[in-house]
């Protein structure tokens, strides 16, 4: 199944929805950077948010970051998604290995710890939205959930799940989001934490072979829910040489002068997808000169 996202409504607008799958895409994240389970499986449920949370977005250069700060091993997770499911992301530390929870399940929360979750919302305009609410579990899900309440006052239920293979290749991916509207009655409410209450995990329905579409039909059973769009969810990062270019230009003269002198090639990497970009003392005494307006 290739992974895609799915968007519907159901109660006649009193709820809306989203569920993904998106198995190729952590599996393309966990490539790039070389992830240990835990941290695959971490970054892996932010990036299925970010994919879902991506989409709510207008305009077609619109971007949503997720950021995760924690005390836990792996320090950090920042995200990156835009309205067409394009979504890429980085831990701060990928190689970390923690014993299985109590649940014996991965200990996302132990390997994030106590810290913040930040959503920054960069519509266009000349400030960007920043909301920001202390992680409550650092699972991610509920830490989501908590941040709608918090910072957005909507009432919202988050499902993310990563689950891995014994060869540590991800074996399925995805999530759910649903959302009430300030105007849902309380039969529509309960019908809805009813169907929570009965469902098994995300991981669990991908494994069975169900489908978003399915995944969404029974979380809204009961409430004539009606599918709406569908689109694509990609791993995909925007770096290129030029972007690389003007990052050192932006390093300031003094900087580009002190690596000149050094004598030596110098490699960058794009924390996003690992890809390296080597600039020779050639190619640096050019952007010196751009640097200085030469």
């Amino acid at each position: 199944m290739r992974d895609y996202m799915v968007r519907a409504s159901a109660a006649d607008a009193q709820v809306r929805a989203f569920a993904c799958t998106t198995r190729e895409t952590v599996e393309a994240a966990r490539k790039a950077h070389g992830s240990s389970p835990v941290v695959t499986a971490a970054l892996g449920r932010l990036l299925s948010a970010g994919a879902m949370m991506g989409s709510m977005l207008k305009g077609s250069r619109d971007i949503l970051t997720l950021q995760i700060r924690g005390d836990g091993p792996v320090r950090g997770l920042t995200v990156t998604a835009d309205s067409r499911g394009r979504v890429k992301g980085y831990p701060e530390v990928p190689d970390v290995i923690l014993p299985a929870n109590s649940a014996g399940k991965l200990d996302v929360g132990g390997a994030v710890g106590k810290g913040t979750l930040s959503v920054v919302k960069d519509l266009g305009l000349k400030e960007p939205y920043v909301g920001q609410t202390l992680l409550q579990t650092g699972e991610i899900a509920e830490d989501l959930t908590s941040y709608f309440a918090v910072s957005e006052q909507i009432p919202s239920s988050v499902g993310l799940g990563v689950l891995m293979e014994r060869n540590n290749t991800v074996r399925q991916a995805g999530g759910f989001l649903l959302q009430l509207m300030p105007f849902a009655a309380e039969e529509v409410i309960d019908r809805l934490e009813q169907n929570l209450k009965g469902i098994r995990s995300v991981t669990a329905m991908l494994d069975e072979g169900k489908s978003p579409e399915q995944m969404l039909e029974l979380l809204l059973e009961g409430l004539e829910p009606k599918m709406a769009e569908t689109q694509p969810v990609v791993f995909a990062c925007d770096c290129n040489r030029e972007k690389i270019e003007k990052v050192l230009i932006s390093l300031g003269s003094d900087e580009l002068e002190d690596m000149i002198r050094e004598g030596k090639e110098i490699q960058v990497n794009c924390s996003f997808c690992n890809s390296s970009y080597s600039f020779g003392v050639d190619e640096l005494e050019k952007l010196y000169d751009r640097s200085r307006g030469a």
